[in-house]
């Protein structure tokens, strides 16, 4: 059984005249324990998918299914202990006066734990940060412990899923590969499963098993990373991207 699936998923925006079709005709399948890439171009959809299963993009039509149950309408309670998302910038998604310990503490409450201090430690400790960190706010951290931050609070209802929306596009070069090393850990360590968007196709090599292209909010081709490494794409927008990308 897939861990998450996507069958002729369709999202939209406005009405009317001023509708506009963001994902037409999505389909795919993430096995429980895989890490699936969805890349293509600026503006391809690929956010947009993430957001449709979060429940952050209201009109969509198609079936949504996490592991087994199909999903419509509000997400409940326990769909936000089962599916977390880290977004692309990890400096607009924490709140700026609270401190980390704020940002984790409120997190756990919320998701029903108690033994929160041991738990915000544990959390810091997982992300590479540590205990030194704890009481820091926002202004005080690189942009590369804002994203551990962030990737510790996703962790924090201990998710089975982790939506990774550009997890490093806003970052340094040089701390890209750190962050995606500690995805790359996490995953195994928890025996997450991954969506992950990214424009890159090296990010999507070095972290993904399969992957699908994306071209004006259409999936053209869904390839294993093999694939990728050795440049054997089918669909003529897979190849341009590929030649691009060398």
């Amino acid at each position: 059984m897939s861990m998450i699936s996507v069958e002729n998923l369709d999202v939209w925006f406005g009405r009317g005249r001023d509708r506009v079709d963001a994902v037409k005709g999505a389909s795919f399948a993430v096995k429980r324990g895989e890490s699936f890439g969805l890349v293509g171009e600026s503006g391809s959809g690929k956010s947009t998918i993430l957001r449709a299963i979060m429940g952050l993009a209201p009109d969509w039509s198609g079936q949504i299914t996490v592991d087994g149950k199909a999903i419509s309408g509000r997400r409940e309670k326990g769909f936000y202990k089962q599916v977390q998302m880290v977004f692309q910038d990890p400096y607009a998604s924490l709140h700026p006066r609270h401190s980390v310990d704020q940002v984790l503490g409120e997190t756990l409450l919320l998701h029903g734990f108690t033994d929160i201090d041991d738990r915000v430690v544990k959390l810091l400790d997982d992300v590479g940060l540590g205990g030194k960190f704890r009481f820091r706010y926002p202004h005080q951290l690189s942009g590369g412990q804002r994203q551990r931050v962030a990737i510790a609070r996703a962790l924090a209802a201990e998710p089975e899923i982790l939506l990774l929306d550009e997890p490093t596009s806003a970052l340094d070069v040089s701390v890209q590969a750190e962050i995606l090393n500690l995805l790359a850990d996490l995953r195994v360590e928890h025996g997450l499963t991954y969506v992950m968007v990214s424009h890159d196709l090296s990010v999507v090599g070095h972290m993904c098993d399969q992957l699908a292209v994306m071209k004006d909010g259409e999936i053209v081709e869904i390839m294993a990373v093999d694939a990728l490494r050795a440049m054997k794409a089918v669909h003529p927008y897979s190849q341009h991207l590929l030649e691009a990308s060398v």
